[in-house]
């Protein structure tokens, strides 16, 4: 690994607010925090919402939420500003179409004015030959007059990057050093799409370059683009940062972390109780490991002996087990006061007010509020059983679903919640509403195993305004825990 040059230090996180906020940006993050600190450099944070169909201010506050409590500050960003901003990607459109203007200008883009039933059949045919699945660069012969009258005849284009077909491209990573890429390989790539907007590449390289950054601390899934990165510097003219990939988090099966096998979500941890120390502590484990050998340890010990080098590259089991065994050392850690003070911030005043409403007629006693609010206030496992997941009772009496089909309406609803912004009671009765609808299912169908999943119980106050209360991290991760249990737990006898 390289020493940092004499520029000062400076990373960067570019997260995109389409979801909730996701534990691999945290551990970038935290990564590139690290980095920027132990060398007196600056750590920025940049909002990539060029999706405009997905992105939401709800999901960017989340992210930003997330950040802040697991106590990884960013010196510059769009809530505090600084100088090299604006930091969200949707207010600099004009800096990427002048920027896509001087490639054009110098020949290392083109405008490709190709149709989508083009490129469909394109692709159909290349995946027929089983050949490389790529752009086969049409556009790129076009004559000044053809292109000056499609432009005037109104055709709509992108803007692609030319890349060279002969030839390598060697990509110097700073953990796993020199890596080729044969350029026929590598496609046209989008830069600007027909709607004005950037594509991530070509926003990314502009933004690094213009913020200064001087090392590009990200997972491995972007090593393939790196090469077309490689070139944007080199027909900018400009010098690249380093670049520095860290091993993806992977399932027990190895598998890239995913929601569909594991909670992803910040939210989700913090919902359950998880300490952001820990949470820290966790994710620093999963790509580094002290010198001593210590498994427990503060952001402080990190920092003292951080060092690029000792990053372990295989890629980290993101293993629940030890990160609940690591909280609970941390829980022990802080005595009974520590304990008292942080179980008040955790059921604060705020969250309780939330559940009040929906149990006020239900309580004869006050005893009673805390087992009849438990399932609404915490976020872990539940008790599933078969009765409950299964079992369809109406006015005929009882019927016994089948466990497939329970399990695919589990797996759909967390689906379709997935893209669910804002999380409040009547956006989430549309959305099933919506998915019922398209499916041709019965509501009653689907309401009574997903009351059953988010809730382990038979009877709730309003299932809508349960589900709002939950939270949507810990409702979609209860559905999905519910379907793999169904998946686990093949039922015998009726």
């Amino acid at each position: 690994m390289s020493a940092p040059g004499a520029a000062r230090i400076r990373t960067r996180i570019a997260p995109s607010p389409t979801g909730d906020p996701h534990v691999g940006t945290a551990y970038v993050a935290l990564f590139n925090c690290l980095y920027a600190k132990k060398h007196g450099g600056d750590f920025i944070l940049r909002i990539e919402d060029t999706d405009q169909v997905r992105s939401t201010r709800e999901s960017e506050a989340a992210i930003l939420r997330s950040l802040t409590w697991m106590g990884l500050p960013w010196d510059e960003g769009p809530d505090i500003g600084g100088p090299c901003g604006p930091y969200r990607q949707s207010e600099r459109t004009e800096i990427y179409r002048e920027h896509a203007e001087r490639l054009l200008a110098n020949g290392t883009a083109y405008r490709c004015f190709c149709t989508g039933e083009r490129l469909d059949a394109l692709r159909a045919q290349q995946l027929a030959e089983k050949t490389s699945v790529q752009y086969d660069g049409a556009c790129r012969a076009l004559s000044t007059e053809a292109v000056r009258e499609r432009l005037s005849s109104g055709h709509t284009f992108v803007v692609r990057l030319d890349f060279p077909r002969d030839g390598v491209t060697v990509v110097n990573d700073q953990l796993r050093g020199n890596i080729s890429f044969e350029n026929k390989q590598i496609d046209h790539q989008v830069l600007m799409k027909s709607d004005g907007f950037p594509t991530y590449h070509l926003a990314n390289v502009v933004d690094d370059h213009l913020m200064a950054i001087t090392d590009v601390i990200r997972a491995e899934e972007w090593i393939s683009s790196t090469p077309k990165h490689v070139r944007l510097y080199e027909a900018f003219g400009w010098e690249a940062p380093r670049f520095h990939h860290l091993p993806l988090l992977r399932n027990a099966d190895r598998s890239k972390i995913s929601k569909r096998k594991n909670p992803v979500s910040l939210d989700y941890y913090e919902r359950i109780g998880v300490l952001p120390e820990a949470m820290r502590n966790f994710l620093g484990l999963m790509g580094y490991s002290l010198p001593d050998g210590r498994e427990v340890f503060g952001l402080p010990d990190l920092l003292e002996s951080f060092d690029l080098t000792r990053l372990n590259l295989a890629g980290p089991v993101f293993d629940r087990a030890k990160l609940e065994w690591l909280n609970g050392e941390y829980i022990r850690k802080l005595g009974p006061e520590g304990l008292a003070d942080r179980v008040r911030a955790y059921f604060s005043p705020e969250r309780l007010l939330e559940v009040a409403p929906v149990l006020v007629e239900r309580l004869a006693r006050l005893d009673e509020f805390a087992p009849m609010a438990s399932y609404l206030l915490g976020g872990g496992h539940l008790a599933y059983t078969h009765e409950l997941l299964l079992c369809q009772k109406s006015r005929k009496g009882v019927e016994w679903a089948e466990a497939t089909e329970i399990t695919e309406i589990l797996q759909r609803v967390a689906e379709t919640l997935d893209t669910v912004r804002p999380w409040t009671a009547a956006t989430i009765e549309a959305a099933v509403g919506q998915l019922c609808t398209e499916t041709g299912w019965k509501k009653g169908r689907v309401l009574s195993p997903v009351r059953a999943a988010v809730s382990a119980r038979e009877a709730t106050p309003p299932l809508f305004e349960i589900m709002a209360i939950i939270g949507g991290s810990v409702c979609r991760a209860r559905l999905r825990e519910a379907a793999e249990w169904l998946q686990a737990h093949p039922r015998t006898s009726s």
